[in-house]
């Protein structure tokens, strides 16, 4: 009896074999460029709190006045695609109930327009494309892909510098976990402003070049571990007016202990970090995983198969008739 592999059995060994190679690609070679930076990125984060404010008419600053800050991040597919990189143009800003609502951005209290240049795998600032201002750190508005539990380098754009966020534990965010993070910001100056000088105790100076210092109460951010995505801001600006040379605030611009993502903002953050998450786990654990058990699965059935093989009698060969001696 002699054995012969069935087809099925070879081809059972085929596919586990392809699955088996399959599987590890999936995790090495096709999650790293899964987890990329968008380039068509258009999302809107609304923030609300309560704090003074500088109100222009009553050359005064108000307390207990509402705060909403609305930050429209839009990515430019065109410099992205000739960059490579990933250029969003940011709109930042700052209202109270008496400019909302406004007909045009430019009318809020404050008005800030900014370029971020990124590197679509990093996450880390790139220098070009008209970037504005000049960034820098580790991130900016996300975090990098999988975010690790250590402090981060992140770019706080009203201090114009870079914040240490340091590793707080786990939150949970509208039922959905992410790492927390923490800082405070001392006061510095960043910039310098033509006001009267009545608003800095100067009232003999019609006109002072008054120094603009800010800190920050306090930064909360809680992020999506494996996308980087913030689930959740949290911020305590502090804006005020000193008399040049002073080391005294003279006129408070803003000052806030609290404004942080409001309810919506929160869950369309989670919603988008849990579908994004779940595309990066798909492919980098729950793929490779299958596959490679669906590899093993159907190589050592193919393998078995082939050993085993199906019996098949031997074919009659010819026999040799014996061929008659010549005796002499």
């Amino acid at each position: 009896m002699r054995r012969t592999a069935s087809p099925l059995s070879l081809i059972l060994l085929g596919i586990g074999t392809f699955l088996l190679v399959l599987a590890p690609m999936l995790a090495w070679y096709v999650t790293p460029r899964a987890a990329l930076n968008p380039i068509d990125i258009d999302t809107t984060a609304v923030y609300k709190g309560t704090g003074s404010v500088f109100d222009t008419d009553k050359i005064e600053t108000v307390p207990d006045q509402t705060i909403t800050v609305t930050q429209r991040v839009r990515g430019n597919v065109a410099e992205s695609e000739r960059s490579g990189d990933a250029v969003w143009d940011v709109i930042t800003t700052v209202d109270t109930d008496k400019s909302l609502p406004a007909a045009d951005p430019h009318d809020a209290l404050d008005f800030t327009p900014h370029r971020w240049v990124m590197d679509r795998k990093t996450t880390r600032p790139v220098h070009c494309c008209g970037e504005e201002p000049y960034i820098e750190g580790e991130a900016y508005l996300k975090f990098p892909f999988d975010v690790q539990k250590r402090s981060y380098q992140w770019w706080d754009n009203t201090g114009g510098t870079t914040v240490t966020m340091r590793y707080d534990g786990t939150e949970k965010i509208q039922g959905y976990t992410g790492y927390r993070f923490t800082a405070t910001v001392a006061p510095r100056k960043v910039g310098t402003r033509l006001v009267p000088g009545s608003i800095v105790d100067q009232p003999d100076r019609p006109q002072v070049l008054a120094e603009e210092w800010y800190s920050n109460h306090g930064f909360k951010l809680v992020v999506d571990q494996r996308t980087g995505r913030v689930i959740y801001a949290q911020t305590g600006p502090r804006r005020t007016l000193r008399a040049p040379g002073g080391d005294q605030d003279a006129a408070v611009l803003l000052d806030s202990e609290k404004i942080a993502f409001t309810t919506a903002t929160q869950k369309e953050a989670v919603r988008q970090a849990e579908r994004d998450s779940g595309l990066l786990r798909m492919v980098g654990e729950t793929l490779p995983i299958g596959t490679a058990g669906a590899g093993f699965l159907l190589a050592a059935v193919g393998a078995v198969l082939v050993v085993r093989g199906r019996k098949r009698p031997e074919s009659a060969g010819t026999v040799e008739m014996p061929q008659p001696s010549l005796t002499m």
